[in-house]
């Protein structure tokens, strides 16, 4: 149940927050971690460009907000739940071991835990 601010009286109220259409957040989130995954796993695709409107950014690999996806065990079943999901939209996924020279990366799970940030998406 929802409730008006104290003293206004009447005991309940409504919240309206307008939509404002989310095409891209102000800056990419990133990972507080120490960053060195070098050994663990990603999945390499097919390039793909970056869904928020005027970002350049192509991707080789499962991504977030354009930071390599890692998973520690190559049977990680969100590992391949992912890279089954890549499969279904033909971006040729390939697990892999990450390497650093890939580029910036993030353990899935520390994403996750972060709220899932993305640096956009794709406009309605």
């Amino acid at each position: 149940m929802e409730e008006d601010a104290p003293g206004t009286g009447t005991g309940t109220g409504t919240i309206v927050v307008p939509d404002h259409g989310l095409t891209h957040d102000d800056e990419i989130w990133k990972d507080d971690g120490d960053g060195d995954h070098t050994g663990w796993f990603c999945v390499s695709t097919d390039p793909f460009p970056c869904p928020a409107d005027g970002c350049s950014f192509v991707a080789r690999y499962m991504t977030a907000a354009h930071l390599i996806l890692v998973w520690e065990e190559r049977d990680d079943p969100n590992l391949l739940r992912h890279a089954g999901r890549a499969k279904q939209v033909k971006r040729n996924p390939r697990v892999v071991n990450f390497e650093s020279n890939f580029g910036a990366s993030v353990s899935y799970y520390a994403w996750e835990a972060a709220g899932r940030p993305v640096h956009g998406v794709r406009k309605a």
